[in-house]
């Protein structure tokens, strides 16, 4: 893994040390913290670029179907796995 050396002051370096949790590195705790939160909304605007396969699409439809069918159990997906 490539790495990379930075220099901070030691305001921040208190401000990171104090965000560290047990047996965590330093950059965990910043891409903890910086990485972008991922929200419904943020999802909901990024649904307009994408663009799924109409079998995907029947596959949903199926799926919702058989919810609707049996609200109490969930289909299992199939993840192409």
């Amino acid at each position: 893994m490539a790495v990379k050396t930075i220099t901070i002051d030691l305001e921040a370096y208190g401000l990171l040390a104090a965000g560290k949790r047990p047996g965590e590195s330093f950059s965990k705790v910043i891409k903890r913290r910086l990485q972008p939160v991922r929200t419904a909304r943020a999802l909901l605007d990024d649904l307009g670029r994408l663009t799924l396969a109409e079998d995907t699409l029947d596959h949903v439809e199926d799926l919702l179907r058989a919810r609707a069918d049996h609200p109490a159990a969930s289909p299992v997906l199939d993840l192409g796995e």
